[in-house]
């Protein structure tokens, strides 16, 4: 062998043994499949629906969805620390989906046969309705016909409870913001009368300030919040299913409702029975 030629086989060699670690940890982080293993998982959640899904000042998340994604996540194999969050509004949720860049989202994901058309859903595990949020001492709102007394109502602009006041409750006056965190302001403002949205958001802004808002009335639509995953994915949406099931049935769904959304006052439900994959 020449000089030459045994000069190139160390090179190679050395070339080798350093680009084997980096693949090997390329391929460690997986964000994706239905187990496991991998070194971190991605979960789109809200970042700023308090008692749902929230991004706390000190960079942790918080809320009822946040501990639901995180018992299923453990039971698919992965700690709380090995779970990367990502924000998920939305308009947004079935193109984070589509593409990969997480694996399931839980952020008040409505179960609708449209949006089943691009993605699959694991549940419900939860089921709510729209609602109304009112200032403490309001005694004169109990319900939607209660607006058209010259009540102003505030939604969020192209949202489905805006939408609904629109089609069915013509008589509202009906001021739109851009986020409910605006519309909550402006009720303790006193600039609007209520705000419309699904009961569990309410109870997350109403426990974020106890004593200032309640919910009254009762729902007037229902949703059913599911999991979202990529589309026929039946082995992901089984395991799911499976741990939305054993979190119900062990307690931990209620200590998760009790803890993010208890101080509103709002009573945990009954657990909704997940739909089969």
């Amino acid at each position: 062998m020449s000089p030459t030629s045994l000069s190139k086989r160390v090179i190679g060699a050395v070339a080798l043994a350093i680009a084997l670690p980096f693949a090997a940890t390329a391929c460690g982080g997986d964000s994706g499949g239905g187990g496991g293993g991998g070194d971190t998982i991605v979960i789109g959640s809200k970042f700023d629906q308090p008692g749902l899904g929230m991004k706390n000042p000190d960079g942790t998340m918080s809320g009822f969805d946040v501990d639901v994604s995180t018992y299923v996540a453990g039971q698919l194999g992965y700690t709380p620390e090995q779970i990367e969050w990502k924000e998920s509004p939305s308009a947004q949720r079935e193109t984070l989906i589509q593409n990969g860049q997480v694996t399931f989202i839980a952020a008040t994901y409505s179960i609708t046969d449209a949006r089943k058309e691009k993605v699959s859903f694991a549940g419900p595990y939860l089921v709510t309705g729209q609602s109304l949020l009112v200032r403490s001492d309001s005694n004169d709102i109990n319900g939607p016909a209660d607006l058209e007394n010259n009540k102003i109502l505030c939604s969020v602009s192209g949202s489905t409870p805006a939408q609904k006041i629109k089609d069915e409750y013509q008589g509202v006056q009906l001021q739109q913001y851009d986020t409910y965190s605006a519309c909550v302001e402006a009720l303790k403002n006193g600039a609007v009368d209520a705000v419309t949205t699904d009961e569990t958001i309410l109870a997350g802004y109403a426990a974020q300030s106890p004593g200032a808002f309640k919910i009254v009335g009762e729902p007037f639509s229902v949703e059913n919040y599911g999991i979202g995953l990529k589309k026929d994915d039946t082995e992901l949406c089984n395991k799911i299913t499976d741990a939305i099931k054993k979190m119900e049935a062990d307690g931990d769904w209620k200590a998760a409702w009790d803890k993010n959304l208890g101080p509103a006052g709002l009573p945990a439900p009954t657990p909704p029975t997940p739909d089969a994959c």
